[in-house]
């Protein structure tokens, strides 16, 4: 091979700069689905925890008491 012929199977210097844009761009998008992912898990976490509490009767007749309207 003549180095004509090399030369031409290397990148040009547009083809690494668009290949450094496209790794940027999936760092990017790869750090924001991380991102989402773990806000969506802590979401989750406070929503099962806010489901696992046990509701307590006597808070809302206390409430009931306190603003003076009769208990059933």
């Amino acid at each position: 091979m003549t180095s004509a012929a090399l030369h031409l199977m290397a990148p040009t210097q547009t083809e690494r700069g668009l290949l450094r844009l496209a790794d940027r761009i999936t760092a990017f998008v790869e750090s924001r689905i991380r991102a989402r992912a773990a806000r969506r898990e802590i979401a989750l976490d406070l929503l099962r925890e806010q489901q696992a509490r046990k509701h307590d009767p006597r808070v809302v007749e206390h409430l009931l008491a306190t603003a003076g309207l009769p208990r059933r």
